[in-house]
């Protein structure tokens, strides 16, 4: 979300649009007290929610009723006050909703801070499957994990999301079972859950690290998996779109068609159309689980080799570097050669003409 009261309005509105039957939330960014629980509940959605004012927080919404909370925090670590993890049960469905720290700079304390909670998921994550109820883990877990998941590794080799520790924790998470719906369903495609600005989304430079995750008895049921991209292109959005999948124990039926034949709209320079796509009117039985995080967003990525492009300007300061798009550069910034400019911006460049 990052920050649920100042995006209500879009909340709101992907809500009335999307009808979701249960809907988890990170990066809230508000306190208990502050959380917009009655106008959510005008919109027709049960919440629980574990806030924390101006940083993290984690919330469950269903339609028509209020989850059940089961727990609230990750176990394994008492002193951890940071709100981060919050599960709840919706008509049968054990549901969390998961908000994985970043741990950027690494290395640091925030890396190792990331590394011990993924530790406690992995554990949790264990017991989870051992119950052997239907589950879904929903959430931003802060990590890329393959090259294919990112517009371009090379660029942001350094930063915490594609260490590789980062990645092999993902790895023994999944190793236990537990299904990424995306990759379940479209194993080959590129596919984008986040954008770090409005530039990025133009050209579609993303990221694939929110998913969700469904328990081995989910995966028979489980027929699409997709993301409300063209979210992210509207009036103050968040830098995550929508998430969702749907699960059904009859024949699938396909919600969103265009979404298989294509990927994000693009007009005649390459760049991102806001048009989106129409939705059809077909519906499944069943329960669908949806995550404020990304999902499938196939693109032709525009490909261009390290050795063809060269170095520009450096940027002013305040200015965006042309290709990683970072306003600072900590540890995640993409230095090109390890060099970094007088003000402290990257270096930017461009392709050859």
């Amino acid at each position: 979300m990052n920050g649920v009261n100042g995006r209500l309005p879009r909340l709101l509105e992907w809500l009335s649009e999307s009808a979701p039957d249960v809907a988890c939330l990170q990066e809230i960014k508000t306190g208990d007290a502050t959380f917009p629980a009655a106008a959510i509940e005008r919109a027709g959605y049960g919440a629980i929610w574990h806030g924390q004012r101006s940083h993290h927080g984690v919330a469950i919404l269903a339609r028509g009723a209020k989850p059940v909370e089961l727990r609230r925090g990750l176990p394994g670590d008492e002193a951890d006050r940071e709100a981060r993890y919050l599960e709840g049960e919706v008509n049968g469905l054990t549901i969390a909703s998961v908000y994985l720290p970043n741990g950027n700079p690494q290395p640091g304390p925030r890396f190792d801070y990331k590394l011990a909670w993924f530790e406690r998921l992995i554990a949790h994550g264990e017991r989870l499957l051992r119950a052997r109820r239907p589950t879904i883990l929903a959430g931003d877990f802060n990590v890329v994990p393959t090259d294919r998941d990112i517009y371009n590794a090379w660029l942001w080799r350094e930063d915490a999301v594609m260490q590789p520790e980062t990645r092999e924790a993902y790895g023994r998470l999944l190793a236990q079972g537990w299904i990424d719906a995306a990759r379940h369903l479209h194993p080959e495609e590129k596919i984008y859950t986040f954008w770090v600005n409005a530039r990025a989304f133009a050209r579609n430079a993303g990221f694939r690290m929110d998913f969700l995750l469904v328990s081995p008895d989910l995966g028979p049921g489980l027929r699409i998996a997709e993301v409300d991209f063209e979210h992210r292109g509207r009036e103050k959005p968040s830098d995550h779109a929508p998430v969702w999948i749907e699960l059904a124990s009859g024949p699938a039926v396909e919600r969103y068609p265009s979404r298989r034949s294509g990927g994000i709209p693009m007009d005649d320079q390459g760049k991102v159309t806001r048009r989106g796509f129409l939705r059809g009117t077909a519906t499944l039985a069943g329960a669908a689980a949806v995550g404020a995080i990304p999902i499938r967003v196939a693109h032709a990525q525009q490909k261009a080799s390290q050795a063809a492009m060269k170095y520009q300007s450096t940027p002013k300061n305040g200015q965006e570097c042309d290709q990683c798009m970072h306003f600072q550069p900590p540890a995640a910034c993409a230095v090109v050669d390890g060099k970094i400019s007088p003000k402290g911006w990257c270096l930017a460049y461009v392709k050859k003409q």
